[in-house]
């Protein structure tokens, strides 16, 4: 491994970054046709023995974040919402015995219509949850059946109202570009979205992820670029005039409630990660890792109790650095300070000199040199800004 290393040219990490902490619960009613996330369809969930797992992974994880605090927690899935609120409240009450958790964190949740009732959200919220984010995709019945969603409107309904009542940050998630959609029927939803005053709502474009059912066959009638790209346009227009910022590719928040656990991974931050399949990013003095815990959640509990869930281990390197710090700073529409890029990789921004001289001649790249911050036409062009800062 010797050879990958990153010899930091100025004797290692000042500042550790800010340190989140990710908790996958890895299982759904159902698999979605789009979804190539690690999640498993629930027969009966062993909720008892996978907390203990998850905890005993926290436990063993601590010399790699000692002495840190956790400024973030995010419980993500598969459908967290499926666990009981005893369950969370046990998850949460180990993060607080083990780590130092911050007062004040932001604890999210992330729920699906469908697998929510009143009480529980009242028990999410009980236990320290702070935020949930909602899975609601569309409010109409026929794209949510055309996306495999198990739940219907009138349910997408109840729960966006569920979340407005119990919490004061919240986030609704919906898609465009979906199939048979019109552009009439995209900004539809996001009108109905509005009338439950979101404070953050994130618009993603469907996209064809391989190895989906939806990547092996796609769905009939998807919408062409061009009416995709008018959707995301006027998306983007009517969330504006409702007074919500466009600070990230699909992320609009009201001043104060953008999601300060992805912008720890967007500003290169450091995280955690506990559950099967679950990514960590760690900074070390010499070093930044990246780890991957195994991914089947029997094989996992298994392999935590062997100490042996960790299945891969990698050190970036000098040549990934720019690339991964790129690929989450450019995604915010204001970027980043230039500075943080040292701060946070441990190398002279000068190693991405000719890179950034070519984004600010394509016009992909703002000409502040103080600033990483994409153009408009950078932001539409992501792909194309991001190739410039790979190597090799």
């Amino acid at each position: 491994m010797a050879e990958s290393v990153v010899h930091f040219h100025n004797g290692g990490l000042k500042v550790q970054p800010p340190l989140s902490l990710y908790i996958h619960l890895p299982w759904c009613v159902k698999k979605c046709p789009y979804c190539d996330f690690n999640s498993h369809a629930a027969q009966g969930i062993p909720e008892a023995a996978y907390i203990d797992a998850l905890l005993l992974d926290l436990e063993r994880a601590l010399p790699d974040i000692w002495g840190r605090r956790i400024h973030t927690v995010f419980f993500g899935g598969g459908t967290p919402s499926l666990f009981s609120a005893d369950g969370i409240d046990r998850i949460l009450t180990g993060v607080r015995t083990l780590t130092q958790l911050m007062p004040g964190a932001e604890i999210t949740l992330e729920a699906n219509p469908g697998t929510v009732e009143a009480n529980k959200f009242k028990g999410f919220r009980e236990a320290g949850v702070t935020r949930v984010s909602l899975g609601i995709q569309s409010f109409n019945p026929r794209h949510l059946q055309a996306l495999g969603r198990i739940h219907d409107d009138a349910e997408a309904r109840r729960a966006a109202e569920l979340a407005a009542t119990h919490f004061d940050t919240f986030n609704l998630d919906l898609m465009f570009a979906l199939p048979g959609q019109t552009l009439a029927e995209a900004l539809s939803d996001i009108e109905t979205a509005l009338a439950f005053q979101p404070p953050h709502l994130s618009a993603y474009h469907l996209t064809l992820e391989p190895n989906t059912p939806f990547g092996h066959t796609a769905p009939p009638n998807l919408p062409d670029d061009d009416l995709a790209a008018d959707m995301q346009l006027a998306i983007e227009a009517r969330l504006m005039e409702a007074g919500m910022q466009h600070y990230e590719t699909s992320a609009y928040a009201k001043p104060g409630h953008a999601s300060r656990h992805n912008l720890n991974y967007w500003q290169f931050g450091d995280y955690l990660g506990i559950g099967a399949g679950a990514h960590s990013k760690l900074s070390f003095h010499d070093r930044i890792l990246r780890q991957m815990r195994t991914k089947h959640p029997q094989q996992y509990m298994d392999a935590v109790k062997a100490g042996a869930h960790l299945a891969d281990i990698r050190t970036l390197t000098r040549d990934d650095l720019p690339f991964e710090f790129m690929m989450n700073a450019l995604r915010l529409n204001d970027g980043v300070p230039a500075a943080l890029f040292e701060e946070r990789t441990g190398l002279p921004l000068i190693v991405c000199a000719s890179a950034l001289e070519r984004a600010r001649a394509q016009g992909l790249l703002g000409s502040d040199p103080t600033r990483l911050k994409p153009t408009l036409q950078g932001q539409r062009f992501l792909n194309d800004l991001l190739e410039l800062f790979l190597v090799g």
